[in-house]
């Protein structure tokens, strides 16, 4: 029986770990999913679940467990368009001979750490667990969650082909990570109310993910334009994919200003400025082109991913901030100072 190996999982949802076909066939099952996952990344879907559920934390008809079920089934649904998004590749030919995405982790099909057979029992297990989840919400809130997650599904299944293929998968990580992941999470948890205002406000987070999947795409600019993969930095070109980068991490900041100014998010929400040193070293990191050879500077394990990885550095930060800052206003409400009346009704 294989031992369970717990430190495996906090560096898997902490980083990528690199692991040989050798190390992977003693590792347990979990180990084994939370790194065919990349469940590393997850943070950026728990983030905007997160936001949905504490803004849905003000209404009355605030349910713990349908947020619950829609933190969870989010997350497994990020989970399996990740495997999706490694299949499709696969079958694709895209991550053959050490193609970018096999050099920066453990691509299971091409490592062959997992047989085709295996890969899509994992995507089945892991996609039937998060519509189970959806199937509850569906049942608990009605056909506007049914919307929904047909959406969700929608976006699940064809973001890597063709959305992904043809410069629409960093639009579509917009909507995803906002409307859909905050809006929607407020919906559910709240029994049934939608809030235009809460999806504008996890718009302010979506920019976030949206730039570090920009951030890998620049970084493999070169390899998908050869392997006509036609991202929004391929069609833009790699400089003005950077600056483009640069311009969706300084409109989070005007977006809070005007959502501060129209009463739908506190003043307490200025704690976002304390990331603007992070935004500044990111920025000079972007205002340059990407280096051909790994810099010296670069933390050892993390390239080929470089614009990409101090995008998600600087996204942590500021999705950090701005969750906290949404916490802090929930403490000061509970203790009757109340802000943000135009957004919570």
């Amino acid at each position: 029986m294989t031992k369970i190996n717990i430190a495996m999982w906090g560096k898997a949802l902490r980083a990528i770990p690199k692991v040989s076909k050798s190390e992977w066939i003693h590792l347990d099952l979990i180990s084994r999913w939370l790194i065919a996952t990349r469940s590393a990344v997850f943070i950026m879907t728990a983030f905007s679940a997160a936001i949905g559920g504490l803004l849905a934390f003000y209404s009355p008809s605030f349910r713990i467990e349908l947020f619950v079920a829609s933190f969870f089934g989010l997350v497994f649904a990020h989970a399996a368009n990740n495997l999706l998004n490694d299949l499709i590749d696969y079958n694709k030919g895209i991550d053959t001979n050490n193609y970018y995405r096999s050099l920066y982790g453990p691509q299971p099909l091409e490592h062959g750490l997992l047989t085709k057979k295996q890969m899509y029992y994992y995507i089945g297990i892991t996609l039937c667990i998060a519509l189970g989840f959806g199937a509850y919400l569906v049942f608990e809130t009605g056909m506007v969650t049914l919307v929904l997650l047909a959406v969700g599904l929608f976006f699940v299944l064809f973001y890597t082909w063709p959305l992904k293929y043809i410069g629409l998968g960093e639009p579509s990580v917009i909507v995803i990570w906002g409307p859909l992941m905050v809006g929607g999470t407020y919906y559910v948890s709240t029994g049934g109310l939608w809030s235009w205002e809460v999806a504008i406000v996890g718009l302010v987070y979506a920019l976030g993910p949206t730039t570090v999947l920009f951030g890998k795409h620049i970084d493999k600019l070169k390899e998908d334009r050869q392997k006509r993969v036609f991202t929004l930095p391929v069609i833009l070109g790699e400089k003005l994919a950077r600056y483009a980068t640069i311009g969706m991490w300084i409109a989070q900041y005007l977006l809070v200003a005007w959502l501060v100014i129209l009463g739908y998010l506190s003043p307490v929400m200025a704690i976002v400025l304390f990331a603007i040193p992070k935004l500044v070293w990111a920025i000079q990191i972007y205002a340059r082109p990407r280096p051909e050879e790994e810099p010296p500077t670069l933390e050892k394990g993390v390239w080929p991913l470089y614009l990409s990885a101090h995008s998600f550095i600087y996204n942590r930060m500021f999705g950090g901030l701005f969750f906290f800052g949404l916490v802090i206003e929930l403490i000061l409400r509970m203790t009757g100072i109340t802000f943000m009346d135009n957004l919570i009704q």
